[in-house]
């Protein structure tokens, strides 16, 4: 029974497949960002380079947050992420693209990190404000929020842990590339949703409301 509790939010679909999409996907980012370091270090060795490379997928996205929260707002949150996660998986593809060509210099690495920066500006509020949508029984939601920061914890410690592995069996193009092949399972994944509609009826009201006043 305890365990059930644990996992209550479970019993939503929608957030099953939300769930498991996502913990592959973080699984990938964490793998990425540790072979982003390896990569920075080895063509610098510079430690000055790293916290520069952290900084530059870092501050777009809180430079560019405030837009994404309205844009979240405002436009159906299920196709922004849907649009996130599309450009994402275009990012980590270029990105592994480079380093399995071993064609690449540290500005285009640095540049790639900015571009991610500012999706994540619109990915995170897109993807925290569609939990509520994807839990039918709203007394579950608390539980929800509490499942995926374990996932985003858990992801912290798992990602990097197989990027070593990865480092050291197969390469750095490889943590690339099984990043670029996580957002599949994401994008997957909520192609399989079925979302309610009701936003858009949400809004004609409220507009029909304002009319009124």
């Amino acid at each position: 029974a305890n365990r059930f509790q644990t996992f209550r939010a479970f019993r939503s679909r929608n957030y099953r497949l939300y769930f498991i999409g996502q913990s592959v996907s973080l699984i990938g980012t964490w793998m990425q960002k540790t072979a982003v370091s390896w990569v920075i270090y080895a063509l610098t060795h510079s430690t000055f380079m790293l916290g520069v490379t952290l900084f530059a997928s870092l501050f777009p996205s809180f430079l560019f947050s405030l837009i994404g929260g309205v844009v979240s707002d405002r436009y159906n949150r299920y196709k922004v992420l849907l649009t996130t996660q599309a450009a994402s998986l275009i990012q980590a593809l270029i990105l592994a693209v480079l380093i399995l060509l071993k064609h690449y210099e540290v500005w285009e690495i640095l540049s790639l990190s900015v571009v991610l920066g500012i999706i994540n500006a619109f990915d995170v509020p897109a993807r925290q404000s569609l939990v509520y949508e994807m839990v039918q029984n709203k007394s579950d939601l608390p539980n929800a929020l509490a499942l995926n920061s374990s996932m985003v914890n858990l992801s912290r410690i798992v990602g990097p842990a197989i990027a070593g592995v990865v480092l050291e069996s197969v390469g750095n193009g490889a943590c690339f590339l099984l990043n670029a092949l996580s957002f599949v399972a994401v994008i997957v994944s909520l192609l399989m949703m079925k979302l309610p509609k009701y936003r858009s009826e949400e809004r004609r009201v409220g507009k029909e409301c304002r009319s009124r006043w």
